[in-house]
C-alpha cells in the first residue's frame, strides 16, 4: 500500500477550521500532558455562608395543668365516695361537684348539669347523662326529651315544680357516647347522696342504664320497667319503679303505652304514701 502523503499547512489549518478550532490560545505550543514545573496555585476557597441551625423545634406543649388530670378509677371512685359522704345538703353536694377532679368529664363537658324542678317534691326521676341541649343550659332533660317528659308527667297532674329531676353523670360524655362503667362507678355515690338528701316518696329511674345502675339490676327495661323496687337509701327505703327513657320513646312511640302504665302506677302510689313529716 503507497501511504497517504502527510498534509500540507493549508489543509492542516482546513481540518482544524472544520474541527472548531478557530483562534490559538498561545503564540508557543503548550505540552499540556507534561508536569508543571511550578506548582499549581490553590483554588481559592469560596466562602460559603455559616451553616444554617438546625430547624427549632416546636416548644413542648406545656403540660396539663394537675387539675385536668383525672386520677385512676379506682382512687376517684373513693374520692367520690368519701365527698359524697362529707355533703350535708344539695348546695354542699353540688359545690363538692364543681370542684371535683375525679372525672375527665367534667374536662369537656360546657358545664356542670345538677338537677331541676323541686328539691322537696315527693317524686324524683334520674335517667343516665346529660345531652347537648342539656350541656348548653345546664339542666337535665330541656330537649326534646325534656319535652316529652314534661307531658308525661303533665299527664299524672304534676310538673317541674312537682317534681325533682337529675341524672346519674351530671357532665355531657363527649358526642353523647355512653358513659364508661368507671365513669359511672365514679359518679354513682353523688347521684345515690343527692336521693338521699331528697328523701322522695318514689324514685323513678328512666331507661335501662339508670335502672341498672340504681336498682342494682343486670335485667333489661323491658323485664324491669312497670315493677315495684325498694331502694335503700341507709337511712330509708324508697319505693322505685323504672320506665322507657322519654328519649326512647320518641325513637320507638308504639311503647308509650306500656309507659303510661307505668304513670299511673306511680300516681296511684303518690296517692298512698303519705307525705314525709320532714
Amino acid at each position: 500500500m503507497i501511504p497517504e502523503p502527510a498534509p500540507n499547512l493549508r489543509q492542516l489549518l482546513a481540518f482544524y477550521l472544520e474541527a472548531g478550532v478557530d483562534c490559538a490560545l498561545t503564540e508557543e505550543p503548550v505540552d499540556r500532558l507534561s508536569e508543571p514545573d511550578t506548582p499549581i496555585a490553590p483554588v481559592p476557597v469560596r466562602e460559603t455562608a455559616p451553616p444554617r441551625p438546625l430547624r427549632e423545634m416546636p416548644a413542648a406543649t406545656p403540660a396539663v395543668p394537675r387539675s385536668e388530670i383525672a386520677p385512676p378509677p379506682e382512687a376517684a371512685i373513693v374520692m367520690a365516695r368519701e365527698a359524697a359522704r362529707t355533703a350535708p345538703t344539695l348546695e354542699a353536694l353540688r359545690a363538692l361537684l364543681e370542684n371535683f377532679e375525679g372525672c375527665a368529664l367534667r374536662n369537656t363537658a360546657t358545664r356542670l348539669v345538677f338537677a331541676d324542678g323541686n328539691p322537696q317534691a315527693r317524686i324524683m326521676f334520674v335517667g343516665e347523662a346529660p345531652g347537648r341541649d342539656e350541656d348548653i343550659e345546664g339542666l337535665p332533660f330541656v330537649g326534646r326529651s325534656g319535652k316529652l317528659l314534661d307531658r308525661m308527667i303533665a299527664a299524672i297532674g304534676l310538673d317541674r315544680s312537682k317534681a325533682y329531676i337529675a341524672n346519674v353523670i351530671p357532665w355531657r360524655p363527649p358526642g353523647n357516647r355512653t358513659p364508661t362503667p368507671q365513669e359511672t362507678q365514679i359518679c354513682l355515690p353523688f347521684i345515690q347522696r343527692q336521693i338521699e338528701l331528697v328523701n322522695p316518696d318514689v324514685l323513678v329511674t328512666l331507661g335501662n342504664p339508670s335502672t341498672q345502675t340504681l336498682l342494682s339490676t343486670r335485667e333489661g327495661i323491658m323485664r324491669t320497667r312497670g315493677k315495684w323496687f325498694d331502694y335503700d337509701t341507709g337511712t330509708r327505703t324508697i319505693r322505685a319503679m323504672a320506665t322507657f327513657h322519654p328519649a326512647y320513646l320518641l325513637r320507638s312511640p308504639s311503647y308509650k303505652r306500656m309507659s303510661w302504665q307505668d304513670l299511673r302506677a306511680i300516681a296511684k302510689a303518690l296517692e298512698q304514701t303519705a307525705s314525709p313529716s320532714s
